[in-house]
């Protein structure tokens, strides 16, 4: 080979060696894209800050720090007597109210018809009475055998009677008509807003126990019996952790690599051997610097996408903190794990 053509050859041979390098030191950027891809970070968890709806004196706290509590179960009681007292109170106005409407919705009864009518018939009598007697005295006066007062003390009483006898016939025409229709929407309404507050007052009452919102572990335990707590005022600090997440970060060039749902194995360096099930649930729309404390063979000074990978905990094994290596699975391989497949694998 002549010399010429050796610095021809060299150099191109020099750079076909570097691609043979690449392609064997980094397979995925050729056809190994479906090769298992491993993504590092830090197990996180939900926390909640349970308090009392209502303010009052704590009277027992049924669990303590570090307690495993499932949803629904009982964590404290407030003293209910004072709501106790107004549950009771609430109900009697609320049976008040129901009586009330009871007798409006049923009209008169026979025996207040009769008494209106017997009312009329007394005002009848009177109003009668009072003509003849007018009459009587009309005759007198005009023959100048009584004072003409005498006959204005008649005729007055005469516009009694017949004004009395009108009063008592309107009566008897409600008495007979019965309420009103405005009355009885009146009094429903009322009832309406009296059964309201006695289903409030039972609200609160039941809400003097108070109970754990979600399965989780007893965090911290801040309020104790005899103190005063209000709804700002947490008494427990729960841990919701089962399922946890695992916090990591993505290099953009495997973002066509992930997909929210796929199924995804983990493991820490506490429980070597062991593997957890996790499911991608999270992928940030948005770039950001990778963080200091996670750890990935890429530069530091790259972009990322954060990413949470969802892990089942049923043994409650995975504690904040701890530092996890999830090995994402390709939907091809597996199908995406929900939060009704927590168990743990080994």
């Amino acid at each position: 080979m002549s010399p010429r053509a050796s610095k021809i050859v060299l150099p191109l041979l020099v750079v076909a060696a570097g691609l043979v390098a690449a392609a064997w030191f980094y397979p995925g950027t050729h056809g190994n894209r479906h090769a298992p891809l491993t993504l590092y970070g830090n197990v996180d968890i939900r926390q909640v800050q349970v308090a009392f709806e209502d303010s009052g004196r704590i009277l027992s706290l049924a669990v303590d720090e570090g307690a495993t509590v499932r949803q629904g179960q009982l964590l404290a009681q407030l003293d209910p007597a004072r709501f106790r007292d107004a549950a009771t109170q609430a109900q009697a106005q609320a049976a008040y109210q129901e009586q009330v409407l009871a007798r409006l919705m049923a009209g008169s009864r026979p025996e207040e018809i009769r008494a209106a009518e017997a009312e009329l018939s007394a005002a009848q009598a009177t109003f009668d009475n009072a003509v003849t007697t007018l009459a009587r005295l009309r005759t007198l006066e005009s023959r100048h055998f009584i004072p003409k007062q005498s006959l204005d003390n008649a005729a007055a009483a005469e516009q009694t009677a017949r004004a009395n006898r009108e009063k008592a016939t309107q009566a008897l025409r409600l008495t007979r008509e019965g309420p009103r229709k405005e009355d009885i929407a009146a009094a429903q309404q009322a009832l309406q807003a009296a059964r309201a507050a006695a289903s409030l007052a039972q609200r609160q009452l039941a809400d003097t126990r108070l109970l754990a919102p979600a399965e989780g572990v007893v965090q911290d335990r801040i309020m104790e019996p005899g103190d005063m707590t209000s709804p700002q005022t947490p008494v427990f600090s729960l841990a919701l952790d089962n399922p946890v997440w695992v916090r990591a970060y993505l290099a953009e060039t495997d973002m066509g690599r992930i997909t929210t749902g796929m199924g995804a194995w983990v493991t820490t360096d506490a429980y070597p051997g062991q593997r957890f099930h996790g499911w991608v649930g999270f992928i940030s729309p948005s770039a950001e610097f990778t963080p200091k404390n996670v750890e990935t063979p890429e530069l530091r000074t790259e972009l990322m996408y954060r990413v949470r990978i969802f892990v089942c905990n049923p043994e409650h094994r995975l504690r904040l903190g701890m530092p996890a290596t999830v090995t994402l699975i390709s939907s091809e391989t597996a199908s995406p794990p929900g939060p009704a497949s927590c168990t743990a694998s080994h």
